[in-house]
């Protein structure tokens, strides 16, 4: 009678994967990785030109973004009053 469990190409202690498996995990793992860190990389290239995180001696009020804003709400309200 044959052992049902007999030994086959498995890599590495307690992992279950053949190194065919192995390397298609670090492919998919590698390239979720590298999207999410470009991802990353643009969501903070965007909060800092919406508010640095460190502002200049005004405070926040010197970034070009807020002061178009502010101008922005001067021009709409002075056309509703």
């Amino acid at each position: 009678m044959s052992d049902s469990r007999e030994r086959d190409d498995r890599f590495g202690p307690g992992t279950y994967l053949t190194p065919e498996e192995a390397k298609e995990f670090h492919r998919i793992f590698v390239t979720s990785f590298l999207i999410f860190t470009v991802i990353a990389i643009v969501a903070h290239f965007l909060a800092w030109q919406w508010r640095p995180w460190l502002p200049g001696a005004n405070g926040y009020a010197d970034h070009a973004m807020i002061q178009g804003a502010q101008h922005l709400a001067s021009i709409t309200t002075s056309m509703f009053a």
